[in-house]
């Protein structure tokens, strides 16, 4: 009853077509029979711990002489269920007490069961140190508000800690699963400690929330282990970690460092769309397998350091300056973003730890110990890359772009072309030496009437051909100019010019045939001995036409000589000039030889070689100047284009 006067108090109205406020959903009493102690607006339905056998009270809320006489019952070995209980620490020491067996000579190891601690609370420290659950360990969605302590236990059934919170440190050192261990939805606000713990089944961690600092070192993973989706907040120590199944990273938020220090992965390790926002440096480490980091995001400056048969970058984003140093692997950096400087390369020799140790490859035995090969560079802006002894054999250049501004340090190798000599057509091909990429080599062993030793693409490799070619050998070439690598860059020009020629569809007739004849006379000036053997064959045609048809018969002056009397000296006169005869009779003489070699010389190099000629020997002298000093100019050339620095 309100007092005399006052007013009613008048709802307040929502304007019409604001949503009503959800109002705050009211906690469900748990499934199994509850203690109900304690009711409150927060718990209405009391206290969740579940009736210990024979009462209708939970562990917590018994009175002592009922709880006396249930630890008294209790066995080492004996099952428990105290789901929704809360334990103050001298309650579970009560009951770990009378769980311990003197008879197994380690009196301070409690004994448990099937262990059913769902929903359970520990508001003190739970020292579960040396147990052992001999059954299924339950303790999903329970709360530990004190530090637990989990040391060199041993869960030999499925151990669960699902939704499980550890609001202080979590201990499980030395700690052995031998069946599947599930830390689904966990989350840790201080911090974990698993170094030395073995997981015999499958390690299930997706989706945890590591607050602080957490320490796997030396941990062995004999299944699958699984942290999908697992943000740590803090640093996470992998040191030395050997996982014997596959190790699945996909989405993890690595806002620490993330320390793999010597890992081993014996199967794939996945890192596939993770967050690596402050790590400096991952690895090193060693995967038999594949290193999945496609779509993963690095937010500061960070070295990668693997040893692993293949390294999937795609669709990475590199926002700060990054080394990715390699041994065995197979690398693919497609549709990779990289704001700053980038250096992918080769580590010659086995990587060394901080403390001076050597890390081992066992993982890796029997592999060849090869160069870092390059499997694509597509869709990557390469302005900022830079690659150190890498083999680019295999790379696929095509969709990439500013390739005319990567830094190739060091061996880059390239695929060459197919050696020897082959048959086509029933005639001879044999291929000077030079650098290929590997798309050309797909696209000619498409060809009809392609010759062995060119490789052939795989399914999954998009066709490329000459007009998506020419550009990217133009782009290297300029790569190699401005590295002043001249001999490299005219590998790529050849090749470049090789497409142009090939291009029948931004190329026009007339330009493919003057880019024929350019190739055929000399290699598109890059092939000396090509460009010499024509010097040679069309002064050898000269001397040939100049011997027949060129010299005339007759001198190119009468001359009369006498003597002046009286006692005068002799004296010649011209007397006149006869237009040159062809000639008759033996063409081919020696004298004529030696004549013909002289005009065909001073032709080389533009000069007469004031020889009377027939008009017939005229007109080849001519031809053989404007000819023969081009070979010789495209022969220069290409020994240039070769010692040039």
């Amino acid at each position: 009853m309100r007092p005399r006067g006052q007013q009613p108090l008048v709802a307040l109205k929502r304007p019409s077509g604001m949503p009503q406020p959800s109002p705050e959903p009211s906690p469900a009493p748990p499934s199994w029979p509850h203690c109900g102690e304690n009711p409150s607006p927060e718990r209405p339905f009391g206290c969740p711990g579940i009736h210990v056998p024979g009462y209708t009270a939970c562990l917590a809320h018994l009175v002592d002489p009922d709880r006396n006489a249930y630890l008294t019952g209790l066995v080492p070995g004996a099952d428990l269920d105290h789901r929704g209980t809360s334990f103050t620490e001298p309650l579970l020491a009560a009951v770990l007490d009378a769980l311990r067996d003197p008879a197994t000579g380690h009196p301070g190891h409690p004994r448990l069961g099937a262990a059913r601690f769902e929903g359970a609370t520990f508001e003190d420290g739970a020292g579960f140190y040396s147990a052992t659950f001999e059954g299924d360990a339950g303790f999903e969605a329970t709360t530990f508000k004190g530090e637990a302590d989990f040391g060199l236990a041993t869960f030999r059934g499925e151990a669960g800690f699902e939704s499980v919170t550890f609001e202080s440190g979590a201990e499980f050192e030395s700690a052995t699963f031998e069946d599947q261990a599930v830390f689904g939805s966990a989350t840790f606000k201080g911090p974990g400690m698993f170094a030395s713990a073995t997981f015999k089944g499958l390690a299930w961690f997706q989706k945890a929330t590591f607050k602080g600092a957490v320490w796997f070192g030396s941990v062995t993973f004999k299944l699958n282990a699984i942290f999908r989706l697992a943000t740590f907040e803090d640093e996470i120590w992998l040191g030395s970690v050997t996982f014997k199944g596959e190790a699945g990273f996909e989405s993890a938020i690595f806002k620490g460092g993330a320390w793999f220090d010597s890992a081993t992965f014996q199967h794939d390790a996945g890192f596939e769309s993770a967050i690596f926002e402050k790590a400096d440096r991952v690895g090193p480490l060693v995967c038999a397998g594949r290193v999945k980091l496609s779509g993963a995001v690095f937010g500061g400056p960070v070295t990668l350091l693997f040893a692993a048969r293949r390294l999937e970058c795609r669709r990475t984003r590199w926002s700060s300056t990054a080394e990715v140093r390699l041994r065995y692997a197979t690398v693919d950096f497609a549709d990779a973003v990289f704001e700053y400087p980038l250096t992918i390369g080769a580590e010659p020799d086995p990587f060394v730890l901080q403390g001076g140790e050597q890390v081992t490859e066992e993982a890796l035995t029997g592999m060849p110990v090869t160069a870092a090969r390059m499997a694509s560079l597509r869709g990557v802006d390469a302005a900022h890359l830079v690659l150190s002894d890498v083999d680019l054999s295999g790379c696929l250049f095509t969709g990439a772009v500013h390739l005319d501004q990567v830094r190739l340090e060091g061996t880059c190798s390239f695929a060459t072309v197919p050696p020897g000599t082959h048959w086509q057509g029933g005639r001879p091909v044999r291929f000077t030496l030079r650098r290929t990429l590997a798309e050309e080599h797909h696209w000619r062993a498409r060809q009809p009437a392609a010759i062995p030793g060119w490789h052939v693409a795989s399914p999954d490799v998009g066709h490329v051909g000459p007009a998506q070619l020419a550009p990217v050998y133009r782009a290297l070439r300029k790569a190699f100019e401005d590295g002043k690598n001249e001999p490299g860059a005219a590998d790529f020009y050849y090749g470049e010019m090789e497409m142009r020629r090939h291009d029948r569809t931004q190329t026009t007739r007339t330009e493919r045939g003057l880019l024929h004849g350019y190739w055929l006379l000399s290699g598109y000036g890059l092939r000396a001995s090509r460009a010499l053997g024509w010097l040679a064959a069309a002064m050898l045609f000269t001397i040939l036409l100049l011997m027949g048809f060129g010299l005339p018969s007759n001198d190119s002056k009468q001359e009369a000589t006498g003597t002046v009397p009286p006692g005068g000296g002799r004296v010649t006169f011209e007397i006149g000039k006869d237009d040159p005869r062809n000639p008759t009779g033996n063409r081919f003489t020696s004298e004529r030889f030696e004549k013909a070699l002289n005009v065909t010389l001073n032709s080389v190099v533009f000069r007469s070689a004031d020889q009377y000629l027939t008009t017939a020997g005229t007109y080849t002298e001519m031809a053989s100047r404007l000819a023969e000093p081009v070979l010789l100019g495209l022969a220069v050339l290409a020994v240039r284009n070769r010692v040039k620095r």
